[in-house]
């Protein structure tokens, strides 16, 4: 059993060691990491059976990112968050509600529950 894991603890080492871009001069990994990002996506689901209505969108072009999604709450309304990125800034989001909730009648609720 320890030899066992013995073999793997070196294996492990082994495979560390000869990865791509590790210097055992340096003893450091250098980055391969792209400095201008750029991609946009977005996606919907809407499914009836589940209910689940919700969506996402977003754009990114090196530092500039913006985007938003939005999901339909159980309690009927529209919630939105539209947001980008403002450099050192962070993350600045925008939320916005559509419609006015609705909740089921507490009297009609509990005599639906002693049945």
């Amino acid at each position: 059993m320890n030899s066992k894991v013995l073999l793997v603890i070196l294996g492990l080492a082994a495979l560390t060691y000869a990865a791509p871009g590790f210097s055992s001069e340096e003893n450091s990994f250098e980055s391969y990491e792209s400095s201008e990002a750029k991609y946009s996506f977005n996606y919907a689901v809407k499914d009836e059976s589940s209910e689940n209505d919700f969506g996402h969108q977003e754009t990114r072009d090196g530092d500039d990112t913006q985007g938003s999604y939005y999901v339909h709450l159980p309690d009927g309304r529209l919630q939105t968050v539209k947001y980008y990125v403002d450099g050192d800034s962070g993350y600045v989001a925008e939320v916005s509600y559509q419609g006015e909730a609705r909740f089921p009648d507490s009297a009609s609720y509990e005599s639906n529950e002693s049945k």
